[in-house]
């Protein structure tokens, strides 16, 4: 075998390493998704997220265009159109495709208004118990101690009220209620499930490493609480949240079929107004009934797709 030279060796080298990496063409570094990423990734390829997702857009259109939908009054009664006349179900989105009630409004109208009401109850309760559930649990959490001690007693004092009787107790001392007063009353008893989840989750975060290299570099609490723990504790009180909307839209139904919801139109009204004529009008309680149905199931998909795609747990 013939001897290699220096003169050779220097040559060979960079051929090796030209063959390794040829000159010219850059090497990509594999970019490394977040914890929102990866959840976005597995969002996208669940049919359930995407179905629910398809149905709460069309809920919120309708919710904000209701005039899309229908042209009709749903406050004015006909009482010559009144519920024995069958719904016309060859006219579609006409005033009489779904039939009338007992005082001769269009059921079709009503359900497309009382969605305004039943959405914007559900979403005004959730940013409500959110904003004050958060703060009570991040401050409980983060503080520990007397504060931890008396934020948590009164959790369980709260939480060991039942929920629908208080709201019931504290709207029936309303006598006009309107959809801000239906918000206070469900939210006045329903942060408590919001607190417990988020003092957990910020119990868990101060612990970390980029918390305490906060403190030792001087930040201050409001720093720390609101640049380094809430964007890590914001994943369980997401989730929490979303499925708690499809069950205050619930409750809110529920309310006003007892007669201390919504002075207005509401589908919880309705079906309560339904349930006299069920016998010779099903139509009247039967509508509002697969819309509300629908709707509570749209969000609680949506939340449960959600907290698969952001528990590590399931991956």
């Amino acid at each position: 075998m013939p001897d290699m030279t220096k003169s050779d060796t220097a040559t060979a080298a960079p051929d090796a390493v030209a063959t390794a990496a040829p000159a010219g063409v850059p090497v990509k570094a594999e970019k490394v998704r977040s914890l929102w990423g990866d959840a976005w990734q597995d969002l996208r390829r669940n049919k359930i997220f995407v179905v629910s997702s398809v149905l709460i857009l069309l809920l919120l259109t309708i919710t904000f265009f209701p005039g899309w939908f229908t042209s009709a009054d749903p406050t004015y009664g006909d009482l010559a159109k009144h519920y024995l006349q069958k719904p016309k179900l060859g006219k579609v989105f006409s005033p009489e495709w779904l039939g009338y009630d007992q005082q001769g409004r269009s059921v079709y109208a009503r359900l497309i208004y009382g969605a305004r009401a039943s959405i914007a109850v559900g979403f005004g309760t959730t940013i409500l118990v959110t904003v004050a559930g958060g703060l009570v649990g991040m401050i409980a959490g983060y503080f520990g101690g007397i504060v931890d001690s008396i934020l948590s007693r009164l959790v369980d004092v709260f939480f060991g009220i039942p929920f629908l009787l208080g709201t019931m107790v504290v709207l029936n001392s309303f006598p006009e209620r309107t959809t801000w007063v239906v918000i206070g009353a469900l939210g006045f008893f329903g942060w408590t499930q919001l607190a417990r989840v988020m003092r957990g989750a910020v119990i868990t975060t101060k612990q970390s490493d980029y918390v305490q290299a906060a403190k030792a570099l001087g930040a201050s609490t409001p720093r720390i609480l609101f640049r380094h723990i809430l964007p890590n504790t914001l994943a369980p009180v997401i989730v929490v949240a979303t499925i708690s909307l499809g069950v205050y839209i619930g409750s809110e139904a529920t309310l006003s079929f007892l007669g201390l919801g919504l002075n207005g139109v509401s589908w919880g009204n309705d079906i309560s107004d339904g349930g006299s004529s069920i016998r010779v009008a099903q139509w009247i309680m039967l509508y509002p009934s697969i819309m509300l149905t629908i709707t509570v199931l749209a969000f609680i998909m949506l939340g449960e797709a959600v907290r698969n795609a952001l528990d590590p747990k399931t991956r």
